[in-house]
């Protein structure tokens, strides 16, 4: 899993509230379980008519969001049914960041699984990065982990929440298999130790 540290990136305002995992990345996109190659389907029923051709009203079709690595959402952002593939997609698409006043829970663990950061925050704070966010090409956010702040295009800073166990598997890029190759060489010793005592297993 890519390392999270300090990201400075286009943030994009996305202001509708309950934005569920299936307007994120549709069910028929879900037969996959390959992590690459879902960003091209990230919103696709916001994105694209049924023909396939860009809405252009759609925030990401914008050529000023069309880089856009952070989103500032509105409430219970990721609500709706536990699929993986919503982080995936975002992931793929390019986005690194999603801040909200608020995310549904199974969301906001498999974004922290697949290095993406979910920081939630005060409605009043959520409201001046949306108002940044409006910026278009403009909309430079700087979300830095490691000492938890969100700077605006304009210096402002905004402090936000983090579990630490959480933080440090951003900031080390652990995954849970990564978590567990941490502990590789205990586990060595034991299968080692496993084997002499117990050679007929």
């Amino acid at each position: 899993m890519e390392k999270f540290t300090k990201l400075s990136g286009i943030a994009a305002p996305m202001p509708l509230v309950n934005i569920d995992t299936d307007m994120i990345i549709p069910k028929q996109f879900l037969k996959t379980i390959q992590r690459s190659g879902l960003g091209k389907n990230l919103f696709d029923e916001m994105r694209y008519t049924q023909d396939g051709q860009e809405i252009p009203d759609f925030v990401l079709n914008k050529p000023q969001y069309r880089n856009a690595q952070i989103i500032v959402a509105g409430d219970n952002f990721g609500c709706g049914s536990s699929r993986e593939h919503a982080p995936w997609a975002l992931l793929d698409f390019g986005i690194r960041c999603v801040i909200s006043t608020s995310f549904a829970d199974i969301f906001f663990n498999n974004c922290f699984k697949n290095g993406i950061l979910p920081i939630v925050l005060p409605q009043e704070d959520v409201d001046k990065l949306m108002d940044d966010a409006q910026r278009g090409a403009n909309a430079v956010i700087t979300v830095d982990l490691e000492n938890q702040t969100i700077t605006g295009p304009d210096g402002g800073s905004i402090s936000f929440e983090v579990d630490p166990f959480r933080k440090h598997c951003l900031l080390n890029g652990l995954d849970d298999i990564g978590l567990t190759l941490e502990k590789a060489a205990a586990i060595d010793t034991f299968e080692t130790q496993a084997a002499q005592s117990r050679p007929w297993v």
